[in-house]
């Protein structure tokens, strides 16, 4: 048996919910890379480059979802065998709010936002 299993489960849990998380970031940010490179396609094929040419906001969007996702995973994974490390000891260590957790929440709350004023944008383009 393994000891402090439901510890170990939690954190875990908590270290695949956060793969999870950044997994769809990732996704995300490539399609929205790879639907501005359709987008371009299509206008060469009708040839109307003009109405449908390739947008840098949706690049850098893209790229910038990419980088988050990796972010995160790095993060998630130092964080998980902090805790890890924390579970195992025989000391008792306070629990207090991480840097870490503040970092992630804050980066995602970021980005909503920022692709509500990008979606916001397209809209009144």
């Amino acid at each position: 048996m393994i000891k402090r299993y439901t510890d170990h489960s939690a954190n875990e849990r908590t270290y695949l919910a956060w793969i999870r998380t950044s997994i769809a970031i990732m996704a995300f940010g490539f399609l929205i890379e790879k639907f501005d490179l359709f987008i371009s396609y299509i206008g060469k094929a009708v040839g109307n480059e003009k109405n449908f040419k390739s947008s840098l906001s949706a690049e850098i969007v893209g790229m910038g979802l990419l980088l988050v996702g990796v972010f995160i995973v790095i993060t998630a994974t130092v964080r998980f065998f902090t805790y890890k490390k924390s579970i195992e000891s025989e000391q008792t260590i306070p629990y207090s709010v991480k840097k870490t957790n503040l970092l992630l929440s804050s980066l995602i709350i970021l980005l909503a936002i920022f692709l509500f004023v990008y979606m916001a944008s397209k809209f009144i383009d």
